[in-house]
């Protein structure tokens, strides 16, 4: 067995882990780097990536449906779903080669594609190698996590990590599950052409404002997307080349469907890590750490989806920079998640940033004032006929922003503005005080920021100054 000596190694080649690789690397560490599958890891293979590919054929299947708002007379004849598989295939490979161990190994990284597991405090041993560090990264992330339905392991079903692979329109989709990746799967294959059914057991997207939530469940059902929300799946079995399903919703709910998606949650991957033999504290939500990123070993540090917090990939990036700035400056720098921005990508998208109503009462309480503004009042959403949705801005004393949230076109860019003041610490008066270009859907936000001034500036008094100074020519 060989043995390497680095300044730092990691285990995991996905989006967290060759974010930390790729900084380090270019700061002149001596990097080691372990990824047994699919270098780029899940956000390439299995996530971001592709559904996003998948979504963009979906609503520009939409858009051809729609058309005829515009004046445009169109129709579709055929979706070959096939095709659009192989376009999201293709989407991965031209992404592919900025995540290969090929760019990594020009950086200077040593790859390893091999499992890896801790033999002492500052010790890892793979597939015929040992690799001593000054300091660790584990950052293995997540995979699907199976939810107890009876029967479900008699039956074969889709996660995230094959959906992408499956090259049959589904004939009746179940979507087990009602969150981001869960409601955006089911809106792509309705366009494409299937029939969806989704059963969530509390609401669909339960931690975003209701509000804004009804405004993306009232599209999916307009689309004919069944939702079941209160609903258990029970119990599954196979009948012939179909899936029967019960569901417990207000009595009990039968189903043949031909597809099962299980979108119902995740877990952190620390199988086979040994994760004891390095003095790492875990719990079955993941590694334990602290707010500069380390776990109980000071030498080893965990970042991204293994640690249990958001499951984002801008998160994992935005972790890197944390876990460089201590392994490699020793500077103290913490996490701080007050201005973390998130979208989901159905049409129309949702995203948000800070606090959303509820949170912000139950923290503030009365020093909380809710303004809203709708895409209907702007002159652009009713130029692309797309009005549906609203800017909600959540404000504390003085016009302190403690959070925004949108639903609406284009919501994932426009949330940029928020999360930017917020991370700077900027009260809504810089927004309102912006010029915004016109007509551009932008223009929601400066809206909807003046609103809180306009209150102010047109109540009496300001009234009584204008009359006065009038009086004095």
């Amino acid at each position: 067995m060989r043995t390497l000596e680095a300044d730092l190694c990691i285990i995991g080649g996905g989006s967290a882990g060759l974010s930390v690789a790729a900084g380090a690397a270019q700061l002149g560490a001596k990097v080691v780097l372990f990824e047994r599958r699919k270098m780029g890891g899940e956000c390439l293979n299995y996530g971001c990536v592709p559904s996003k590919a998948l979504i963009a054929s979906a609503r520009a299947a939409e858009a051809v449906r729609i058309a005829g708002r515009f004046g445009i007379n169109a129709r579709i004849d055929d979706i070959d779903f096939n095709k659009v598989v192989t376009r999201v295939e293709e989407v991965i490979a031209g992404i592919a080669p900025h995540d290969s161990e090929e760019r990594f190994e020009k950086l200077g990284v040593t790859v390893l594609r091999s499992n890896a597991r801790f033999v002492g405090p500052s010790e890892i041993e793979g597939e015929g190698v040992r690799v001593r560090a000054r300091r660790f990264v584990v950052a293995t992330g997540s995979s699907p996590a199976a939810p107890p339905i009876e029967g479900l392991g008699s039956v074969p079903f889709l996660t995230n990590e094959t959906v992408f692979a499956n090259r049959v329109l589904p004939r009746h989709l179940l979507v087990v599950g009602g969150g981001p990746i869960g409601v955006e799967m089911a809106q792509a294959h309705r366009r494409l052409g299937a029939r969806v059914t989704v059963a969530e057991a509390d609401r669909i997207m339960a931690k975003e404002d209701p509000e804004l939530t009804r405004v993306v469940k009232d599209q999916l059902l307009a689309e004919g997307i069944d939702i079941l929300e209160g609903a258990k799946v029970k119990r599954v079995e196979a009948a012939g080349d179909a899936i029967d399903v019960v569901i417990d919703h207000s009595g009990e709910v039968r189903l043949g469907v031909s597809h099962l998606l299980v979108a119902a949650g995740r877990r952190p991957q620390i199988e086979g890590l040994d994760l004891d033999a390095a003095g790492v504290a875990h719990t079955r939500t993941g590694i334990t750490v602290d707010a500069r990123l380390r776990t109980s070993n000071r030498r080893i540090f965990a970042m991204g989806d293994v640690i249990g917090g958001p499951q984002f990939t801008h998160v994992a990036s935005y972790h890197a920079g944390i876990i460089i700035r201590n392994a490699l400056f020793r500077l103290p720098a913490t996490v701080d998640y007050g201005a973390l921005p998130w979208v989901t990508f159905t049409d129309p998208e949702l995203a948000r940033v800070g606090l959303i109503e509820s949170e912000a009462r139950a923290k503030f309480g009365d020093a909380v004032e809710v303004l809203s503004a709708p895409f209907a009042g702007v002159d652009r959403a009713r130029a692309e006929s797309r009005t549906e949705g609203m800017i909600k801005l959540v404000l504390g004393r003085g016009g302190r922003i403690l959070g925004a949230s949108i639903v609406g076109d284009h919501a994932g860019e426009l949330i940029h503005l928020w999360a930017l003041a917020m991370s700077q610490k900027l009260s809504a008066k810089a927004i309102a005080s912006m010029i915004a270009p016109y007509p551009t859907l932008g223009e929601i936000s400066k809206r909807v920021a003046g609103d809180y001034y306009a209150r102010k500036l047109f109540s009496p008094w300001p009234r009584r100054i204008v009359r006065l100074l009038g009086r004095l020519g």
